[in-house]
């Protein structure tokens, strides 16, 4: 259930392009993990990344996005949010209950289908819009 690269995921923006591809890898490497049966040692781990790495890429998207007055800052700083609201929350439940099969199967579902639709469609045109102000 690996999540690919493509360029139809690219911003144009290369240092974002190379944040999401690193976050690309770390959840390629969980599912790799969760098809050798490894899975819940490894979900702590990408939890790990994915706690530095939102705090890290969203501070910097939205640096960016303050920087080049973004109109459509305020709906994409929610959408952070949000998304830190989740995560943490399953984080928390995470640490309480332990890992489990279900627990895997919520992370799968939470890092594919979150990051590559917000990728593919809120930081394509962040991107757009960036490369057009610069």
């Amino acid at each position: 259930m690996a999540i690919q690269w493509t360029e139809a995921l690219a911003t144009g923006v290369a240092d974002i392009d190379n944040q999401h591809k690193e976050l690309f890898k770390r959840i390629n490497s969980l599912f790799d993990a969760c098809q050798q049966g490894k899975g819940k040692n490894e979900v702590m781990n990408v939890l790990k990344f994915l706690e530095d790495y939102i705090e890290t890429h969203f501070s910097a998207e939205e640096n960016l996005q303050r920087g080049h007055l973004y109109p459509d800052y305020p709906a994409h700083k929610a959408m952070h949010e949000q998304f830190r609201k989740e995560f943490y929350e399953f984080k928390k439940g995470l640490e309480k209950e332990g890992t489990t099969l279900s627990t895997v199967i919520q992370t799968n579902r939470l890092l594919s289908s979150w990051w590559t639709e917000h990728i593919g469609k809120v930081d394509k045109a962040l991107g757009a819009f960036l490369r057009n102000s610069l």
